[in-house]
């Protein structure tokens, strides 16, 4: 066995089984989510519930709060990115694509602001404000939570701010040992590339259909 499978694999020595699976599951589901965002596809947000939802055990199990709290509020927003995206201008298109307005980079403030104090205060909460990765984490939810918002909102602006948070956590998870997450997080950077071009393509343009 190569080198890189055996530092792999005893970086998940002392995790209990279930948990690895669980991760791979969610990586799973969770690079088709980011797959169907970049393609414009409703899909999106079934595969991104599925995700979220098995992240936000695993997380909470791993002690990184943060991200524990922001794969909850993605679960809610892409219930509510499935409602903004199905929503139609007339009888045949859907929501365009559109570049963020005066108004939503004042709420973009807002959000990110009050997301690095929430989670701060969950931190010292649950006295877990003792790494240089806590404040990491809570910096990277602060970005995520502006991106999902965004991307609900079918903003080309959104894949600036993945893929911010997703360069910040490759490292961090390979630090926190979840492998297969830090790869995600890889996967996820060099997708969220390709979607900004593939939207900005698409800026302005309503949609006929949405599976595709």
């Amino acid at each position: 066995m190569s080198p890189i499978f055996d530092w792999i694999f005893v970086q998940y020595q002392d995790t209990p089984t279930h948990l690895i699976i669980l991760e791979m599951v969610g990586v799973f589901f969770g690079f088709l989510s980011v797959w169907y965002s970049m393609r414009e596809n409703i899909l999106v947000f079934p595969t991104g519930i599925i995700s979220t939802g098995l992240f936000v055990y695993i997380l909470f199990i791993f002690g990184l709060l943060g991200d524990m709290l922001i794969n909850a509020y993605y679960f809610a927003m892409s219930v509510y990115g499935w409602y903004v995206w199905t929503r139609k201008v007339d009888e045949t298109h859907f929501i365009p694509i559109t570049t963020t307005t005066a108004k939503e980079k004042k709420w973009i403030v807002v959000l990110f602001g009050s997301t690095v104090l929430f989670v701060v205060l969950v931190y010292v909460v649950f006295d877990k404000l003792d790494s240089w990765t806590a404040y990491v984490d809570t910096f990277t939810t602060a970005v995520f939570f502006v991106g999902m918002w965004l991307m609900a909102k079918k903003k080309l602006e959104n894949w600036v701010y993945w893929i911010i948070g997703d360069v910040i956590s490759v490292p961090l998870y390979l630090y926190k040992g979840l492998i297969f997450t830090s790869l995600q997080y890889l996967l996820f950077t060099i997708i969220a590339i390709f979607g900004y071009l593939a939207w900005k393509k698409s800026l302005n343009k309503s949609p006929q259909v949405l599976l595709k």
